[in-house]
């Protein structure tokens, strides 16, 4: 396959204009004004203000509309919509369009993908842009969002090499650093430092939130708990998915989360101080270790 686009490619699709697809749109305008850029998503609202606010050239109210004579089309929706999504635009994305992702996780977007593209999975380019904000939507998309910023794209036995070499290029633009991550270890790496978080965070707050008096528990909750649980104002439609898609290393690591928890009840009554202390030392100084 010969490179059509030299450097970066002329017509892009987003397919869900939010933070990350509506981010990615900017910083592509920046790098080179050539490019246009068409948007879906079906929040009509979200669209408009897309269309609105610049970060789109023009918006349109179906796939096939998106997609036609679209250079590289990216699937910015939560992983549980991309089967729906390819289905849907399988039968109409052009003989050299490049299709690719930004979902949290890699394994079922990678099975869906094989699945229902056949042997057009050779230009299907996975990737995992790691950056994001406490708000969502376009309104909160930054052109900067993913300067010095890893993104990690996923190698695979079955995606062409020119494809792969254009979505680089196109992240390279964005000011991103690229990681080259194998499917499995992407989604065991981010089940523990990414989505197991998401659920401890989202417990905490449910735990308050649920008790007859937890107005008052949050009338008085201050810095730390509101640093803790940042996140556990993310789309629970996004991390329902990710949960969902990611089910097996999250067990798993649930399981080995209770067992740490059960050591530290256990030193707790057993008032063993010096096996507490040292159980937070040891987290502190990796935490120090880590942020320096």
């Amino acid at each position: 396959m010969a490179d059509p686009y030299q450097t970066h490619p002329r017509r892009i699709a987003i397919i869900g204009v939010g933070l990350i697809g509506g981010s990615f749109a900017l910083a592509m305008r920046e790098a080179s004004r050539d490019i246009t850029i068409v948007g879906y998503d079906k929040d009509e609202v979200n669209l408009a203000a897309a269309k609105q606010l610049g970060v789109i050239d023009s918006a349109v109210h179906s796939l096939a509309a998106a997609v036609k004579e679209a250079d590289v089309i990216q699937l910015a929706v939560p992983v549980g919509q991309m089967e729906t999504v390819l289905s849907e635009i399988a039968k109409v994305i052009s003989a050299t369009a490049i299709i690719t992702d930004v979902g949290s996780t890699k394994g079922n977007v990678i099975e869906v993908a094989k699945k229902i593209l056949g042997a057009a999975v050779n230009r299907f380019v996975p990737v995992h842009p790691i950056a994001g904000a406490e708000n969502s939507g376009v309104r909160a998309a930054r052109k900067d969002l993913f300067n010095q910023k890893s993104v990690v794209m996923v190698e695979t036995d079955f995606t062409d090499p020119l494809p792969f070499e254009i979505i680089r290029r196109c992240w390279q633009a964005c000011g991103a650093r690229i990681e080259l991550m194998t499917v499995n270890r992407h989604d065991s790496v981010f089940g523990v430092v990414s989505h197991l978080p998401h659920i401890l965070s989202y417990t905490l707050v449910y735990d308050i939130a649920t008790r007859i008096d937890a107005e008052t528990f949050f009338h008085f909750a201050a810095s730390g708990f509101r640093d803790f649980t940042r996140i556990a104002g993310s789309s629970p439609e996004m991390w329902k998915d990710i949960a969902l898609a990611n089910r097996e290393t999250l067990l798993l690591e649930l399981l080995r989360y209770q067992d740490l928890l059960r050591y530290f009840q256990d030193s707790l009554e057993s008032q063993d101080g010096e096996a507490i202390e040292n159980f937070f030392k040891i987290a502190r100084d990796a935490r120090r270790d880590w942020s320096d």
